[in-house]
C-alpha cells in the first residue's frame, strides 16, 4: 500500500522571547509575534531559516513595544497587552485571540490553521525579446507582452491563513467591490486592482477588530464550502497585523497608525467638482464655469480629461498649444472666478513623446511596456519633473492620476470575464512586467510620487490626487479614490453605495464616483453596457442622473463625469424644471453642510475618523444594521437613504436603534429601532439627523471658501446630550501639522437645554447662533447674506 509522506509537526519545539518578540520554532515553520501597541500584534510566520528584514511600501516603520506579558501552561503559551490576550496552542501552533478580560474576538482554524506553499518566482527579462500584443482599449493602448522571457528572482509562498468566524459576525472592508457586496460573509473576493475593483487588504469585523494582511500581491478572501481564509499569491512570508479597536473606528485608527495618517484635503476639493469626457478647449471650460456662476449654481473645480496633448501623443504631459495657447492666463482666469483646475494625467506614453523616450533612455521603464517604473525612486523623480515643468508651474491644482492600477487584462475582452478568470489573468499580465509581489502597489508608488514631489515644490496647497487604484497607506498622499468605468443603470446606482462603504471601512476615507455612470450607452463590449441610447435628451436617464446626484452629494468628494452624454445640469431641463431644480437643491444642500462636513474631514486626519460610515460603525450592536447596503451615515450625525429605484414616492428606511431621529427636510422625529416608510419626492433623498447633534451649517455659497471665516448657525437636534468638535484651519496648505488650527468643544445639555462652547479654555458660547430644531419647525434654517 502506499504509505503517506509524514506532514511536518507544528508542535513548538522551542520558544524564544526578546524584549518586543516572540518566536515559536516548529518542524513546520517559525511563527513570530510582535506586539506593536496594546490594540495590534504583528503575526509572521516563515518557512525560511529566519524572518524577512525586507522593508515594504504600506506599512510605516514602528518603535519596539516591549510593555507586554508572555505566561506558559501545560498547552499554551498567552502574549498578553494591557487590550489584549493571544493563547498560542502548543500542538498546532494556531491563535485564539481575545481581549485582555476574555471576550472572544477570532478563533484560527486548529487544524492547519496556516498554510505555505513554495514556489520559484521569475523576472521579466527585458535584454532578450518578447512578442509584443498591441491592444487599443478605453484607457489607450495599451502593450500586452507574450512568450516573455524570463530570469530567477527567489523562491516565494503561497500563504494560506484559515479562520473560524462567529455566528452573527459580519465582515467588511478589502477595498471596492463592483458587485454591491457589503457583509463579505458567505463569499469570496478576488484582491487584485482592475478598473471596476480596488484591492486594499483590510478586514474588518462587526466585533471591533481587523486583520491587516501586509501583503502587495494578488489575494483571495473566502468564506464558502471550500474555506474561510485569507490567501495571498506572493510574498516571502506570511505576515499580518491583528487590530483591535472595540469598535470599527477604533480599527481604523489601528490602520492608520501603522500605515500613515490620511493628509488633510483643501476645503475646496468638499465643492462640487464638474468633469465629462471630454472639454476640449481653454475657452469651453472658462464658459462653463462662468455659466456656473452666472447661474448661482456651486462650483469650486472643473477637470481637464484625457487627450490635453496633441494629437497622436497619448500620456504627453504638456497640454496642446492649439487648443490651450496660455496656460498660465487660462488658468489666471479659472482662478478669478474661484475655480481651481484638475488635469488628467497617465502612467502609460506613446513611443513618440518626449515624456516616453525620456524614461526609455534612462531605463526607467517597466519591462515590455509603455509603463514608466513608479517602484524605482529615480521613476518617480522624473515623472515628477515632467509635471512639474509642463503642467505644474502654470498653476494646476490637482491631478487626475487615471488608470494607476495599471494593468487592465479584463479591459480587453469582448465579454466580461468571471471574477476567477480577471483575477488570474491579471497574476499573469502583471507577472509579466513587474514583480508579482508588488503588482497591487503600483498605484501607491505612483500617487507617492506625485504627493514629495509637490510638497517639495511649495507647502501652501494640499496635494489632491483623484485615482483609481489604491493600496495600503495611499490615505498618506492626499488621494482620492473613484469608483472606475461604471455603466449607467438603477442596478449600478444601487451597488455603488456597497462598493464606497467597503472601500472606506478598509482604512482610506476618500471616494467618489462618475454621477450618472461613465458610460450611458450600449456599445459592443461587455463594460460599455449603459441603457440610455438618448443620454441626457432621456426623461429615464434624467431621472437616474438626479437621483445619482443627489446620492453623491452626500460622499467626500461630489463629482460628475462621464462619456456619452453631457454632464452639466443645464442639459437635464432648463430653470424652473423639476431635474434641474432638484439638482440644484442638492447642490445648496452640499454648500449649506460645508462647516459641518469640513470639520469631519478635519477629524478623519486628527483623529484617524471615517466620513463615509457603514451603518456597523456606529451601530455595530444592532444586528438589524449590519447587512443594510443601501443607507449610510455621512459623519457622525447624518443618515443618508439613496433612492436607487425609478419612479417611486416612498421607499424603506431602517431607522438604528439607541437613539432618535429627525427627518434633515421637516424635523419630524422618530423613534430609533423601527423601519419607516420614508416619503421622498424627485425633490430630495431621505436624510435624518440623530438626536443628541450639533450640525453647524451655512449658506449655500458659490464655491467652498466664499464664507470661509463667518461663524456658521449650529442646529442642535435635541433628545440626548450632543457633543460636536468644531475644527477649523486655513483651507489650504500644510499649517495644520504644525497646529495652525482650531478646535471649539461644543455641548448641548439636553435636560437644561442650554448650549456651551468652549475654545482654547475660553467660554465661546455667545459667538455662535444657536437654534434648537423642534418638529414645529421645517428643515434647515434659511440662511442670508
Amino acid at each position: 500500500m502506499i504509505q503517506p509522506v509524514p506532514h511536518p509537526s507544528r508542535a513548538v519545539s522551542r520558544c524564544e522571547r526578546t524584549d518586543s518578540t516572540v518566536t515559536f520554532f516548529s518542524e513546520y515553520g517559525a511563527l513570530r509575534l510582535e506586539p506593536v501597541s496594546p490594540e495590534i500584534v504583528r503575526v509572521r510566520f516563515t518557512r525560511e531559516d529566519t524572518f524577512s528584514q525586507e522593508a515594504k511600501p504600506g506599512v510605516l516603520p514602528f518603535s519596539p513595544f516591549c510593555s507586554w506579558k508572555l505566561n506558559e501552561t501545560k498547552d499554551a503559551y498567552t502574549l498578553l497587552t494591557d487590550r489584549l490576550a493571544l493563547t498560542i496552542d502548543k500542538t498546532s501552533l494556531f491563535i485564539c485571540y481575545r481581549t485582555r478580560d476574555g471576550k472572544l474576538l477570532l478563533r484560527e482554524n486548529p487544524r492547519d490553521s496556516r498554510t505555505l506553499e513554495a514556489y520559484d518566482s521569475y523576472l521579466p527579462n527585458p535584454e532578450e525579446p518578447a512578442r509584443m500584443e498591441r491592444v487599443r482599449t478605453p484607457d489607450g493602448e495599451k502593450v500586452i507582452p507574450h512568450d516573455v522571457p524570463r530570469v530567477y528572482d527567489r523562491r516565494l509562498y503561497r500563504c494560506r491563513l484559515n479562520l473560524l468566524w462567529q455566528e452573527g459576525e459580519a465582515l467588511y472592508g478589502l477595498g471596492q467591490h463592483e458587485e454591491g457586496l457589503l457583509n463579505l460573509r458567505g463569499h469570496t473576493v478576488y484582491l487584485h486592482q482592475a478598473n471596476l475593483k480596488i484591492a486594499i487588504p483590510l478586514l474588518v469585523s462587526s466585533l471591533g477588530y481587523g486583520i491587516l494582511t501586509d501583503t502587495y500581491g494578488p489575494a483571495i478572501f473566502r468564506d464558502d464550502a471550500f474555506s474561510s481564509s485569507i490567501f495571498t499569491e506572493a510574498d516571502v512570508e506570511m505576515d499580518h497585523y491583528f487590530l483591535y479597536g472595540g469598535n470599527l473606528d477604533g480599527v481604523i485608527h489601528g490602520c492608520r497608525t501603522l500605515t500613515g495618517k490620511a493628509a488633510m484635503l483643501p476645503r475646496w476639493a468638499f465643492g462640487f467638482v464638474q468633469s465629462q469626457e471630454r472639454y476640449e478647449t481653454a475657452v469651453e471650460m472658462l464658459d462653463t464655469a462662468r455659466e456656473y456662476r452666472r447661474r448661482g449654481v456651486g462650483l469650486d473645480c472643473i477637470v481637464l480629461d484625457w487627450c490635453s496633448w496633441k494629437d497622436g501623443m497619448w500620456g504627453q504631459k504638456t497640454l496642446d498649444p492649439a487648443r490651450f495657447p496660455d496656460p498660465a492666463s487660462f488658468l489666471a482666469e479659472l482662478h478669478r472666478e474661484q475655480v481651481r483646475f484638475m488635469v488628467s494625467i497617465w502612467p502609460n506614453m506613446d513611443e513618440k513623446t518626449d515624456d516616453y523616450r525620456a524614461f526609455a533612455e534612462r531605463g526607467l521603464l517597466l519591462p515590455f511596456s509603455n509603463l514608466y517604473d513608479a517602484t524605482r525612486t529615480e521613476g518617480r523623480a522624473l515623472y515628477w519633473e515632467q509635471v512639474r515643468e509642463n503642467l505644474y508651474r502654470y498653476g494646476v491644482d490637482a491631478w487626475w492620476c487615471d488608470s494607476s492600477e495599471p494593468f487592465t487584462p479584463e479591459w480587453t475582452h469582448q465579454e466580461k470575464p468571471d471574477p476567477a478568470q480577471m483575477y488570474q489573468e491579471y497574476v499573469e499580465n502583471a507577472g509579466r512586467q513587474m514583480l508579482l509581489r508588488l503588482a497591487n502597489a503600483y498605484a501607491l508608488f505612483h500617487a507617492q510620487g506625485i504627493y514629495e514631489g509637490q510638497r517639495a515644490e511649495s507647502e501652501e496647497k494640499r496635494v489632491v490626487n483623484l485615482t483609481r487604484s489604491a493600496a495600503l497607506g495611499q490615505q498618506r498622499y492626499g488621494a482620492i479614490l473613484w469608483s472606475g468605468d461604471t455603466s449607467a443603470s438603477w442596478q449600478t446606482l444601487r451597488r455603488q453605495i456597497a462598493a464606497g462603504l467597503n472601500f472606506c471601512a478598509s482604512g482610506l476615507p476618500y471616494w467618489t464616483v462618475d454621477i450618472g455612470g461613465f458610460f450611458v450607452k450600449r456599445g459592443d463590449t461587455w463594460f460599455w453596457n449603459g441603457e440610455y441610447e438618448d443620454g441626457c435628451r432621456d426623461e429615464g436617464y434624467r431621472e437616474l442622473y438626479t437621483r445619482w446626484y443627489q446620492f453623491a452629494a452626500f460622499l467626500p468628494m461630489f463629482r460628475a463625469h462621464g462619456t456619452d452624454t453631457r454632464r452639466e445640469i443645464w442639459h437635464y431641463g432648463d430653470e424652473g424644471g423639476a431635474y434641474y431644480e432638484a439638482m440644484k437643491a442638492a447642490n445648496r444642500l452640499r454648500y449649506r453642510l460645508m462647516p459641518y462636513l469640513y470639520s469631519e474631514a478635519g477629524h478623519v486626519w486628527k483623529d484617524d475618523k471615517t466620513l463615509l460610515r457603514l451603518l456597523a460603525f456606529d451601530f455595530a450592536d444592532d444586528p438589524n444594521a449590519l447587512d443594510i447596503a443601501d443607507q449610510f451615515l455621512f459623519g457622525q450625525s447624518l443618515l443618508v437613504c439613496p433612492v436607487t429605484q425609478p419612479a417611486v414616492l416612498s421607499r424603506s428606511v431602517y431607522l438604528p436603534k439607541g437613539c432618535d431621529w429627525y427627518d434633515l427636510h421637516t424635523n419630524r422625529r422618530y423613534r430609533g429601532g423601527q423601519t419607516i416608510d420614508a416619503q421622498t419626492s424627485l425633490e430630495s433623498i431621505p436624510v435624518f439627523v440623530r438626536a443628541g447633534s450639533i450640525v453647524p451649517v451655512g449658506r449655500a455659497s458659490q464655491y467652498a471658501g466664499e464664507d470661509a471665516g463667518t461663524r456658521p448657525v449650529l442646529c442642535v437636534y435635541p433628545g440626548c446630550d450632543a457633543h460636536f468638535s468644531f475644527y477649523e484651519d486655513d483651507g489650504d496648505g500644510y499649517g495644520y501639522e504644525h497646529g495652525e488650527y482650531t478646535v471649539t468643544e461644543m455641548h448641548w445639555d439636553d435636560a437644561a437645554q442650554r448650549f456651551s462652547a468652549v475654545c482654547g479654555g475660553e467660554d465661546c458660547s455667545a459667538l455662535y447662533e444657536v437654534r434648537v430644531m423642534r418638529e414645529s419647525e421645517e428643515g434647515l434654517p434659511d440662511l442670508r447674506l
